[in-house]
């Protein structure tokens, strides 16, 4: 019994003593490093890339994630940089060729940053796990953290409203080379589909962007569904409506041959524009010929915005002038033309312009497969008679937009 107490007091007194020589142990690494800064070796090391202000939005952009990529490969769970002792010793070359103290050991430094950080970790633990928990939170905040990427989701403040074939898909992609957009890949569909689920769910589809930078979206379908007008004015009447059309015949027979590629059984082209062939009545309850008839369906969101918050791109010189139409887009958005024709050149198989090679890349970029499908013989008869029905509307429109685009 005695033994065993005694043995228990033996047993405590050196827990005792252990904590006493791990306080002040780590007593003694945390004054050292102290006594490292207070003499000015802490003023030579790297300063992170984070602490710079840039002036441009451009630089910003590129700054921050110069940022991002070092703070993620290079600093350790308690914040110091693992590949510090690097830095060091490229400090101490450049100290002792100019005469100045060198810094001590990176090893022996690099034991005692590490040292401090696992004292500090068991610390912080808590503190960090809260402060993940409120950058992760704050998704409305324009401020930039570590924890949840950089910018913030905001609502368009330009979109691509249509048309369906007109050349939408290749304006975005060629758009998307300017550093300050920042688009949607694929179709939101939120203001002919999707309204219901809220201006928020909206808003989550965006990609994060920086000052300086434009949210866009593009879902050709917008043009002809009728609420789409009154529901993007309710969420800002400020937003930007580009629209590329094309001659609504061509537009027509591409959008059939791409229904055709999808359905093989489809009726013909002839069958599907008429009402009735024998008196040349067309079917405008047929999508693909009710979609060109632009002047329309112009008049349903002129009722909402005025022709100023409205940009029109010729379909035919995004193919044959791309680097022409992509400036007026740029002036139209506010930005510099930084897309020129330096990003493009004419793919004779596709008979379409396509992206050069982007630095780092090992081919030149195209549009997809179904971009410059060949489109199937149609009647010239039909297409005459297509012609001449869209001629009047086309002259409306080219009287409503003060630009002829000369399909007639």
């Amino acid at each position: 019994m005695g033994c065993s107490i005694w043995r228990n007091r033996i047993n405590l007194g050196l827990l005792k003593a252990q904590s006493k020589v791990s306080v002040f142990f780590t007593m003694t690494i945390i004054f050292t490093y102290l006594f490292y800064c207070l003499a000015g070796y802490c003023e030579t090391l790297p300063r992170p890339v984070y602490d710079h202000h840039p002036a441009t939005s451009t630089s910003r952009y590129h700054n921050g994630q110069n940022a991002f990529q070092v703070q993620n490969s290079i600093l350790d769970g308690a914040g110091f940089a693992k590949d510090m002792p690097h830095s060091l010793t490229k400090t101490n070359r450049t100290l002792q060729s100019s005469g100045a103290r060198a810094l001590p050991g990176s090893d022996k430094l690099h034991s005692i940053l590490r040292q401090i950080g696992d004292v500090q970790r068991q610390i912080s633990d808590g503190d960090k796990e809260e402060q993940f928990q409120d950058a992760s939170s704050s998704s409305s905040s324009s401020s930039i953290s570590v924890f949840n990427s950089f910018g913030s989701k905001k609502f368009p403040q330009a979109v691509i409203i249509g048309v369906k074939k007109g050349g939408t898909r290749a304006l975005l992609e060629f758009l998307r080379i300017h550093p300050d957009v920042r688009a949607v890949g694929a179709e939101p569909h939120f203001f002919d589909r999707f309204y219901d689920k809220g201006l928020e769910w909206y808003r989550n589809l965006m990609p994060r962007t920086l000052d300086g930078q434009i949210t866009m979206e593009k879902t050709p379908s917008y043009f002809v569904t009728k609420e789409a007008p009154k529901r993007i004015f309710s969420m800002s009447r400020e937003t930007k409506l580009i629209v590329v059309v094309r001659n609504p015949v061509t537009r027509a027979i591409s959008d059939y041959t791409q229904t055709l590629s999808k359905s093989p059984g489809l009726p013909s082209f002839r069958v599907l524009a008429f009402k009735n062939a024998s008196t040349g009545l067309i079917d405008t309850s047929w999508s693909a010929v009710r979609i060109g008839i632009y002047a329309k369906h112009l008049e349903n969101w002129l009722q909402y915005f005025p022709l100023s918050r409205f940009l029109f791109v010729s379909g035919e010189r995004l193919v044959s002038h791309p680097a022409d139409e992509m400036g007026r887009v740029q002036d139209f958005l506010g930005l510099k033309r930084v897309i020129t024709d330096k990003h493009f050149y004419f793919n004779e198989t596709k008979g379409f312009p396509c992206l050069k090679k982007p630095e780092g890349s090992s081919r030149p970029r195209c549009l997809g497969k179904s971009k410059g499908r060949p489109h199937p013989q149609i009647d010239p008869e039909v297409v005459q008679r297509l012609q001449e029905f869209y001629r009047p509307f086309n002259l409306k429109f080219y009287q409503m937009t003060g630009h002829d685009f000369g399909w007639d």
